[in-house]
C-alpha cells in the first residue's frame, strides 16, 4: 500500500510498476483521503479513484484497489460508475474497498469533509448507509434491468449501470473496519475483510466475532478472506516479518504492507526479498 500522500505521482508510479513486474507481490493498494492524514498537514495528497485509474492504465499484472474507500466522500451509485470503469481499465484486476469513512476522532481526517462541503454523519448513520450503498453497488453491477431502491438513505430510480465490470458476477468487495456494528456488514456482504494491525490479540477476537455474525445468517465464515494492514519499517524489517507470520499463522491470508513514502530505490524488490520471503 502506497498512501498517496506527501509524495509525488512519477515516484508512485515507479514503486507500482516495479511491484507489477514482482510476483510475490499480488496486489497494491492507495488510500482514500482528500487531504493529508500526517507529515505536513498542507502538503500534497492525490484523489484515489482517479489515481486508481491512471495506475490501473499504467499496469498489467497486480490486482489493485483502495484500501478503503469512504463511503462518506461518493453517492454510492457514482460510486459504482467509477469502479466499473476502473475495473474496466484494468482488465478485471480491481478489489473494490469500501468501509464507513474517516473516524470522528482524527482531527487531520475529519477537516477534510468541511474543507470539501461534506456531511460528516454519526456512526449510526454511516453505517447503515454502508450497508445501503453496498446492496446497491452489487445490484448496479449485476442486474441487467433498471431499478428503483427506497432505503433509509439511498434512494434511486431507474437505476441501472452499464458497462458491467469484467470480473462477474462482480469484482470482489472488501470492506474494512473493526467495530460491531460495521462487522455485521462485513458478515452479509463483503468477500474480504481487512483490519489493521497492531494488537494481534484484539485482531483474533475481532475475527472470531466476524465467525459469529456469519453463522448469524448462514453463511460460511471461510468464505470472507481475512486481510490485514501492517506497518513497514524500512531500518528494522525483522518487526515486520515477525508479525506476517503471527497474522498469516492466525488466519490472514491476505497481507497489506503499507510503505512509508519516501519511497528507496527498489522498494518493491526489497519488499519481496526482505519481507515476504523471509516470512513464507
Amino acid at each position: 500500500m502506497t498512501a498517496p500522500m506527501q509524495v509525488g505521482y512519477d515516484d508512485l508510479l515507479r514503486v507500482w510498476r516495479e511491484a507489477d513486474g514482482i510476483p510475490e507481490i499480488e496486489h497494491a493498494w492507495l488510500f482514500d483521503h482528500l487531504m493529508p492524514i500526517g507529515g505536513d498537514p498542507g502538503g500534497p495528497a492525490f484523489e484515489g479513484w482517479t489515481l486508481l485509474a491512471a495506475l490501473a492504465a499504467l499496469t498489467d499484472r497486480v490486482r489493485l484497489g483502495v484500501m478503503v474507500t469512504s463511503n462518506r466522500f461518493r453517492p454510492p451509485a457514482v460510486l459504482a460508475k467509477i469502479a466499473t470503469t476502473v475495473d474496466v481499465v484494468s482488465g478485471g484486476r480491481l478489489d473494490f474497498g469500501i468501509g464507513v469513512g474517516s473516524r470522528p476522532d482524527h482531527p487531520l481526517a475529519r477537516r477534510e469533509y468541511a474543507a470539501h462541503g461534506l456531511p460528516f454523519h454519526d456512526t449510526a448513520h454511516a453505517v447503515a448507509s454502508l450497508a445501503e450503498a453496498c446492496t446497491v453497488i452489487r445490484r448496479l453491477w449485476t442486474e441487467e434491468e433498471p431499478f428503483d431502491f427506497h432505503g433509509e438513505h439511498v434512494d434511486l430510480v431507474g437505476a441501472f449501470g452499464s458497462p458491467k465490470p469484467v470480473q462477474r458476477p462482480h469484482p470482489p468487495i472488501l470492506i474494512g473496519g473493526r467495530s460491531v456494528a460495521t462487522l455485521r456488514v462485513v458478515a452479509r456482504h463483503a468477500d474480504l475483510w481487512n483490519i489493521p494491525g497492531g494488537d494481534l490479540q484484539d485482531v483474533v477476537q475481532r475475527s472470531a466475532m466476524l465467525d459469529r455474525y456469519c453463522r448469524e445468517i448462514g453463511r460460511d465464515p471461510a468464505s470472507i478472506t481475512r486481510s490485514i494492514h501492517l506497518p513497514v519499517s524500512y531500518d528494522q524489517p525483522g518487526p515486520t516479518v515477525e508479525a506476517i507470520r503471527e497474522a498469516v499463522d492466525a488466519g490472514f491470508g491476505h497481507v497489506v504492507l503499507g510503505l512509508p513514502a519516501p519511497y528507496p530505490v527498489g522498494v518493491a524488490r526489497w519488499v519481496a526479498d526482505e519481507l515476504i520471503g523471509p516470512s513464507t
